[in-house]
């Protein structure tokens, strides 16, 4: 799908394009979501570069995802999407800077995009380019992985009152130290996702800030570029800050899981050493020898239930004046 954002007074107007349709030469901002071969040659035409491949846009080295070609920045970032699922993931998103348009390039739905394509269809400047809209996305981005790890800070509260002030029962323990446990793997896995994200967005923050320049962008746009590496460099801290706090819970849950085990094993082991002088007893009056005399009493038979039962009770009483139990 092809998307332009054309200015309609003080809005953009989006309009969807077909493959073979001609792009408005006015037109600030392009958006290819899953592009067709028609569409991007038709970006291609009136740009005048050529759009990077889905391939090309998911190389890792830092030089192809930040490059300049014919007057044209060329600016890959790692996206977050499906941050409110239980299948959150990332998406390479790439930005072309040419001239004074946008070009943006991707194959998945970053919540960003919907939010600053519906604020600047409500109202944005006369004078609007594609720096403008950069800008506007990339601060989108920013807000949203704060959004994000606001909601992974409380989450992981409630999953460390959960651990060290469980309300449940001991006979729903065992469920609910196993949903612990997915909880912590998930918001483990989202925080890493996000910082990520946020380590993308840094380095193109920075790439931006080094064109700035020959780019002759203005005093206000420059402070507000440097804003947003602050934003991004605090909230990378506090990424690293919830990665390291979920993994002390997760190092605390599995010592809780622990000591339950070893609780049990330990009722189990007293409760057969408890057993085990009644367990004798009942071996030796189980070997019906003639010559014993208790067989022959009329009270043979309590006199040994009787001391069974004592032979039971001492141990446990032992157990419990040393506090064993």
């Amino acid at each position: 799908m092809l998307a332009v954002y054309v200015p309609n007074g003080h809005s953009l107007e989006r309009r969807e394009l077909a493959a073979d349709a001609e792009v408005p030469e006015s037109a600030v901002w392009l958006d290819l979501v899953n592009p067709v071969p028609g569409e991007d040659k038709a970006v291609e035409r009136l740009i005048g570069v050529e759009v990077p491949t889905r391939e090309e846009m998911q190389e890792i080295e830092v030089s192809s995802r930040l490059y300049v070609e014919h007057h044209a920045r060329f600016m890959t970032a790692t996206l977050m999407c499906n941050s409110d699922t239980a299948v959150p993931k990332t998406t390479a998103v790439t930005f072309i800077l040419s001239g004074r348009r946008l070009v943006t390039v991707r194959y998945d739905e970053p919540r960003p995009f919907t939010i600053v394509g519906s604020k600047l269809a409500r109202n944005c400047p006369n004078n609007v380019s594609g720096e403008a809209v950069l800008l506007e996305l990339l601060d989108a981005v920013i807000d949203r992985s704060a959004d994000i790890l606001e909601r992974i800070g409380m989450e992981v509260d409630r999953v460390s009152h959960d651990i060290f002030e469980p309300e449940s029962s001991s006979a729903d323990q065992a469920l609910s130290y196993k949903d612990i446990l997915k909880a912590i793997g998930g918001r483990g896995d989202l925080t890493s996702k996000v910082r990520e994200s946020l380590v993308s967005i840094g380095r193109l923050l920075l790439f931006l800030a080094n064109e700035a320049e020959g780019m002759r962008w203005s005093k206000d746009v420059r402070l507000q570029l440097q804003a947003m590496q602050r934003d991004v460099l605090s909230l990378s801290d506090h990424a690293t800050y919830l990665s390291s706090k979920i993994t002390f819970l997760l190092d605390a849950m599995l010592g809780v899981v622990q000591i339950e085990q070893n609780n049990i094993i330990k009722i189990f082991s007293i409760a057969s050493v408890a057993l085990m002088p009644p367990t004798l007893i009942a071996s030796i009056y189980g070997m019906n020898f003639r010559t014993m005399p208790e067989l022959g009493w009329d009270l043979g038979y309590p006199f040994a239930v009787a001391l069974m039962l004592i032979a039971a009770i001492l141990p446990f009483a032992f157990f419990r004046w040393k506090k064993w139990l």
